[in-house]
């Protein structure tokens, strides 16, 4: 299979997936607090429980990903099999039902929740299966570089287009513009997921033949650098969610500017094109270790110039520019990862469990956005925020923390963490060893 046809075929699936998680990131609460009609505690409250539930569910669909054995691989049936459900429940969680204000909050649990469900039967398999696609490591990491881009790509259009769209299709209803312009987007997504089944294919075996085993003896093949991959997602995430939420509250009413939304929303996310566009060089010439520590640097650089420029346009773009080169450098690197984690246990515990990994993987990512959802709602409630509102001066305060200084700390924190990943040093043994098992495996079958 054409190299650029598989790159491009892996890549768009995270386009699709963005078209609705970058907006459920960045306007969610705002919808729900603006539109649908409930309180930042109660929405904040909402995004916690229904991501801790979906959480669960990351974990099952790991599992099931791990017994899954078609003709069409591991991953790549549920692109199909969770398409239409997929746009299903994007296009519902976005109706604003005429029903009391307790129907309309159980309204919102129940379509959010099996949005987010729905989501993880798509998403999970695309963590999976890129150590299926090629054991080249340089291939996988263009892959992933691919995959990061054409996310960008969706975070991009989702923060640069759903606005104007919604006024567009609104006409001064902004109920009708979300709802017309997610149902937009949840066709769009369907159809990639096709186009990402459609060009695929898993070819590499893992090292061990498939056999039945116990979710303990699975989760017995997770390492220690296993852990250390799911703490800088839960914290990574963190600091997506909370950064993408309260930037719309930063520079509307702390900087006077919310004019500029549609430019802040593209141009912070296009900025990290160069450093996703580099990433498969830089990992060449440097460990993923050290990228991921050099890009939480970047960021903090950014934020800190963001802070001190907040009087002037030119430091506030430079502020974007820089922050959206370490976000999407710590972004690239943590998916990029991902393949060794699963190498790693095949390595290290004879276990194929790339579901699991996914899955556990998936369960920090979901409870770190709706703690992340959670914890803005909270510091917003703390201020005193009230919508479509002259702030008090403590309310701007409280946005001012949660926007500069509370992403600044989780950098702090993802650098801390990944001081203790180690597979960068360990790489070429392992691919030595996993090719020798894979080769005797295959030896196995055909004497059968």
């Amino acid at each position: 299979m054409d190299k650029w046809k598989k790159r491009i075929g892996y890549g768009v699936g995270d386009l699709g997936c963005n078209l609705v998680f970058s907006t459920m990131a960045s306007y969610l609460l705002f919808f729900y607090t603006d539109v649908f009609g409930i309180t930042a505690a109660v929405a904040g409250t909402l995004m916690l429980v229904t991501k801790i539930i979906d959480a669960f569910a990351d974990i099952g669909m790991g599992v099931l990903v791990d017994r899954t054995h078609t003709k069409w691989g591991q991953g790549r049936p549920y692109f199909l099999i969770g398409a239409i459900p997929f746009a299903l429940f994007t296009i519902v969680t976005f109706i604003v039902p005429d029903f009391n204000m307790m129907g309309k909050i159980i309204w919102a649990y129940a379509t959010y929740c099996l949005l987010n469900i729905a989501y993880t039967v798509v998403n999970i398999p695309l963590n999976t299966i890129v150590p299926r696609l090629t054991s080249d490591n340089h291939e996988r990491n263009w892959l992933v570089s691919t995959r990061m881009i054409c996310a960008l790509i969706g975070t991009a259009l989702v923060m640069s287009i759903t606005t104007p769209l919604v006024k567009f299709f609104g006409h001064g209803d902004p109920q009708k513009g979300f709802l017309i312009t997610m149902s937009i987007y949840a066709i769009a997504a369907m159809l990639i997921f096709v186009f990402t089944f459609m060009n695929t294919k898993e070819v590499v075996p893992p090292s061990t033949q498939p056999g039945k085993s116990s979710f303990k003896q699975d989760f017995k093949g997770l390492t220690d650098q296993a852990f250390i991959f799911f703490i800088v997602n839960f914290l990574y995430f963190a600091l997506f969610v909370i950064r993408n939420t309260t930037v719309i509250y930063y520079f509307t009413y702390n900087l006077g500017h919310e004019g500029w939304l549609t430019f802040v929303g593209l141009f912070g996310i296009l900025s990290g094109l160069p450093m996703l566009i580099i990433l498969p060089w830089l990992q060449k010439k440097m460990t993923k270790k050290n990228v991921l520590l050099m890009s939480t640097a970047i960021y903090i650089i950014g934020d800190l110039v963001i802070y001190l420029g907040k009087s002037s346009p030119f430091l506030l773009i430079a502020g974007l520019a820089i922050t959206g080169l370490g976000i999407y450098g710590i972004f690239g690197i943590t998916f990029a990862i991902q393949p060794d984690i699963i190498d790693y246990s095949e390595y290290k515990n004879h276990r194929s469990i790339a579901g699991m990994i996914a899955a556990f993987q998936g369960f920090f990512v979901k409870v770190s956005l709706g703690l992340g959802s959670a914890f803005v709602g909270v510091i917003l409630k703390m201020g005193g925020y009230v919508p479509n509102a002259i702030q008090s001066s403590t309310t701007l305060t409280y946005i001012e923390l949660v926007f500069i200084w509370v992403p600044l700390a989780i950098c702090l924190l993802i650098g801390i963490t990944m001081w203790f990943y180690n597979l960068d040093a360990k790489r070429a043994a392992m691919d030595v060893e996993l090719e020798r098992r894979r080769s005797l495996t295959n030896e196995k079958v055909i004497n059968l």
